[in-house]
């Protein structure tokens, strides 16, 4: 059976007869621009008609009770972007204002910012960073009693501060399982900085599959770079010039596997013929790879929606939260689809 397309803004714009913009502005609630009550109304309708999972709640927050997020630094295309949507969309069903604050890793100025958010009527914090990593959370724990979550980092050293992060381990685990199940037995894996919590994860679940499989890692099937495309290239025509070839490649990043796809067009090795690769956070842009790459979607969006409600509900328990991905299978390992 052919599988629902999902529902898009687009859509929804079509078919309300709006732009995309105007859709964008109602389902987010925005009030910054003044749009007509109609069209609010009819957007929001023809959203609910086509299926769209996200709608906003009908109501608006009362006595302006607000949860912060503090976040160390963000890009746009960052796949963390969707934590910070669903985030909003749980604190408005729970009645709440989600204020974002972006302090670019400057800690004085966070601490700053939460000495403010003192005086007001704030439910609680959360301190996120778009890398999975660990953290201090020492000097932010003695600067408030607000309640403090982590997303998307953890605190090995304060037990008692909850924290709610992806399952890197099981994530890269599945993802090598899948590549040893289509045959591979020569998997390299391409990562990013070694100090990074991320990095560490993903290179351990990497050798936990090969190991479960019977078949011994060697270390030249590891390439360390920096993230960046030009060493994903240099990695890649590192690995096809050894001697006994990998049967596929496991990219940290779909931004890496697309310096991958590139090394291995200019040296003739096809995609998925004479290589499997796999990429890392199901970037909106693997889809659009020729061919479409085999990713793993992080759980950023359920993730940010529950470190909101813990604090909606006054939970008083020391929650960790690990949260595998799903493993989204496209052509570039799987010839077939």
């Amino acid at each position: 059976m052919k599988r629902k397309n999902k529902v898009t803004m687009n859509d929804i714009a079509r078919a309300a007869g709006v732009s995309q913009a105007t859709v964008s502005l109602v389902l987010n609630q925005s009030r910054n621009i003044k749009l007509s009550e109609e069209t609010r109304q009819r957007v929001i309708a023809v959203a609910g008609e086509l299926g769209y999972d996200r709608l906003p709640a009908i109501h608006s927050p009362r006595n302006q009770e607000e949860i912060a997020l503090l976040i160390s630094s963000l890009q746009s295309y960052d796949p963390f972007v969707d934590a910070i949507s669903q985030s909003r969309e749980a604190a408005w069903r729970n009645e709440v204002l989600l204020t974002v604050y972006d302090y670019g890793d400057d800690n004085p100025l966070a601490l700053n910012i939460i000495r403010q958010l003192e005086k007001r009527n704030c439910v609680g914090i959360i301190l996120a960073s778009p890398v999975t990593t660990v953290v201090d959370m020492t000097a932010f724990q003695d600067c408030t009693t607000l309640p403090l979550v982590l997303l998307n980092q953890r605190d090995p050293d304060s037990p008692l501060l909850p924290s709610f992060v992806p399952d890197d381990y099981a994530n890269a685990f599945q993802l090598t399982r899948h590549l040893i199940n289509q045959g591979a037995r020569r998997i390299a894996h391409i990562t990013g900085e070694s100090w990074m919590e991320a990095t560490r994860q993903r290179l351990a679940g990497y050798h936990a599959a090969l190991a479960q499989a019977g078949i011994t890692p060697q270390p030249e099937w590891v390439q360390q770079t920096n993230w960046q495309f030009n060493q994903s290239y240099q990695a890649t025509v590192a690995l096809l010039n050894q001697a006994a070839r990998p049967e596929a490649i496991f990219c940290a990043s779909d931004w890496l596997a697309i310096g991958c796809y590139q090394a291995l067009s200019a040296h003739g090795v096809r995609v998925p013929d004479d290589m499997l690769v796999a990429g890392y956070d199901d970037q909106n842009i693997s889809e659009q790879m020729t061919p479409p790459l085999t990713s793993i979607q992080l759980p950023y969006g359920e993730l940010g929606r529950l470190a909101v409600e813990y604090l909606c509900h006054a939970e008083d328990t020391a929650t960790h939260l690990s949260l595998a991905g799903r493993l989204k299978i496209r052509r570039s390992t799987a010839a077939n689809l």
